[in-house]
């Protein structure tokens, strides 16, 4: 029975699809676990700075985005608060920038561009949409006024996906340098893979998605993977006023990979930097 509800799912969806032009706006709101048992007995971290970084985590585990969409092209921002007068800038909006940016997808060439900031410097990244294996469940479920249908992937975990770091377990000691401190990398580890749960909707026959997911027979709604999940709470769909989706063009061009590479270098040099200023010596 479920099967045969999905495929006259699918059968209106691709109906509705051919009777008009389409452009939407959804509205997700992203929320995630992120694992802060590295502070823990750390002495390099300051009660105070362990307050910031905690409070960093959570508005960086807390986000409000839209994605705005076509039939073939969607663009997927962050909607940021503006900042208390004397509470702009710092690590958190640095980290935010050098992370993530406006992403834009083209899925009649399967590739996205993104715009990112790091330390001054503008990176365009453009590269190829990751193709998950999608497996369709049947099983369904209601979505706001939406009928969405169950989807499952295993997906490969991007090098500065946070949400999938976790503090090493294991003699600590052997991940240690000869003047006693430790690399980033020898604080986390990170799954290679992960399973990714998604519900899409057939009743809006686009193949878009939040962040860089995609490629469902219908809008994604909702998505979980590493502990965070994004679920859409409001859709409009062919609005008077239709914003323009477009990638950015500004920024030197970088594939995602040499971003990763370059971001991760730039953290370990921060960190010496850091030791440098008072790490080392602490009892």
């Amino acid at each position: 029975m479920k099967n045969i509800l999905l495929v006259a799912a699918l059968i209106a969806g691709a109906s509705w699809s051919t009777a008009q032009e389409l452009y939407g706006e959804a509205t997700y709101f992203s929320k995630g676990t992120m694992d802060k048992s590295w502070m823990e007995g750390n002495r390099d971290i300051t009660p105070e700075q362990r307050k910031r970084f905690e409070e960093n985590l959570k508005k960086a585990s807390e986000k409000t985005f839209v994605l705005k969409f076509n039939r073939n092209e969607s663009l997927w921002q962050e909607e940021v608060a503006l900042a208390a007068p004397g509470q702009g800038g710092g690590w958190g909006n640095w980290m935010g920038s050098s992370m993530g940016g406006d992403k834009y997808k083209d899925l009649t060439t399967n590739t996205f561009t993104e715009q990112r900031d790091m330390m001054g410097k503008t990176f365009l990244i453009k590269d190829d949409l990751p193709q998950l294996d999608w497996q369709i469940t049947g099983e369904t479920r209601k979505i706001g006024n939406y009928t969405a249908i169950k989807a499952t992937a295993v997906k490969k975990n991007d090098d500065l996906d946070m949400s999938a770091l976790r503090r090493r377990r294991g003699d600590d000691s052997k991940k240690k340098e000869e003047d006693g401190e430790t690399k980033l990398t020898d604080m986390f580890e990170k799954d290679e893979n992960t399973t990714v749960t998604a519900w899409f909707t057939p009743e809006i026959p686009v193949q878009h998605g939040p962040a860089d997911y995609n490629g469902l027979p219908g809008l994604i709604l909702e998505v979980s993977a590493n502990g965070t999940t994004m679920l859409c709470t409001k859709i409009v769909l062919n609005p008077e006023k239709k914003e323009k989706i477009e990638a950015a063009t500004k920024g030197d061009k970088i594939t995602l990979e040499e971003y990763n590479t370059t971001f991760t270098k730039k953290m370990e040099e921060m960190q010496e930097r850091f030791r440098g200023r008072g790490g080392r010596g602490r009892n």
